[in-house]
């Protein structure tokens, strides 16, 4: 694929997500006909319950606006012996789906049994063991269905921090999500681990971030939600993230995956045509064409068709 069909979209950057309460939730079809008047070719799935529940209606969908499937993200407990094949099954089940769907990629997230997505948990050998054991069989299952595996360092999950971040590239040969944000959140230099570890990245979310705010998140001084509305991610090259160094360092090193644009906003209202997120997403994405060559910039009659 071309460097511009490569660039996806997410639908947090519409500020639809899974969160109960979070905001404004755009409609499917608005969404879809907006990301696809900017030029992008293909979708992350987003919550369930955003696209249709099941495989053909999701295709027919994406279809109507010219896009493809990327896949999707999955949290599961896959570091406690107890949990490991109901995380293993919702493995497989979403695997199945975002095969039949037409996506390539499963993002993983390897949450705590309690409080994912809002504490971190720090593992013992014991539990870095099961986890990678069970990494290699989340990899098969997917394997079977033509899809590849990557394991997304996130706040609130067990691979949130510089140290188990580490460990995990230390442990494990499972592909990474590079996440721009959620990387600054735990305490890394995005650029630093694109440096030392573009061989094992196979997957990269795009954000740029206001490296203060996103601090004090990973302190836990501000939730999610918190951050958001404190505008801890911004578009790209309007942030603290050298997001062009980044991007010449994997192209550097051969990066031939996805770049996902995964602004994470909350949108209070129905924006009017035209404007709320769209108008964030076109400067992302005239950034990621301007550093990688993928085209002219996007004006301002194409992202309002």
């Amino acid at each position: 694929m071309s460097v511009r069909e490569r660039i996806a979209g997410a639908p947090i950057s519409w500020g639809v997500i899974e969160i109960p309460e979070w905001g404004y939730q755009m409609p499917a079809d608005r969404l879809l006909r907006e990301a696809a008047a900017l030029g992008l070719t293909a979708m992350e799935a987003g919550p369930e319950g955003f696209l249709p529940d099941d495989p053909a209606g999701v295709r027919a969908k994406l279809d109507e606006h010219g896009l493809r499937l990327v896949g999707g993200f999955v949290p599961a407990v896959l570091h406690e012996p107890a949990a490991r094949q109901e995380g293993l099954d919702l493995v497989e089940r979403r695997a199945a789906f975002f095969s039949t769907a037409g996506g390539d990629t499963l993002v993983l997230a390897a949450i705590p049994g309690v409080g994912a997505f809002e504490r971190t948990v720090d593992l013992d050998r014991a539990a870095w063991m099961e986890l990678f054991e069970n990494l290699k069989r989340a990899e098969e299952i997917c394997n079977r269905y033509g899809l590849n595996l990557v394991l997304h360092p996130h706040f609130g999950t067990v691979v949130e921090t510089r140290e188990q971040l580490l460990r995990f590239l230390e442990g494990s040969e499972t592909g990474l999500c590079l996440d721009t944000g959620h990387l600054v959140i735990g305490g890394c230099d995005p650029v630093e681990i694109a440096g030392q570890a573009a061989g094992r990245v196979e997957h990269v979310h795009l954000k740029d971030v206001d490296r203060g705010v996103a601090e004090r998140l990973g302190r836990r001084e501000l939730d999610f939600r918190g951050a958001c509305r404190e505008r801890a991610f911004r578009p790209l090259g309007q942030g603290d993230v050298d997001v062009g160094r980044l991007l010449e360092l994997l192209d550097g090193a051969g990066y031939s995956g996805w770049y996902v644009l995964e602004q994470d906003v909350l949108v209070e209202e129905e924006p009017e045509e035209g404007e709320g997120p769209i108008v964030n997403v076109k400067e992302s994405l005239n950034f990621v064409w301007e550093k990688l060559g993928g085209g002219k910039r996007i004006r301002e009659s194409e992202s309002s068709r």
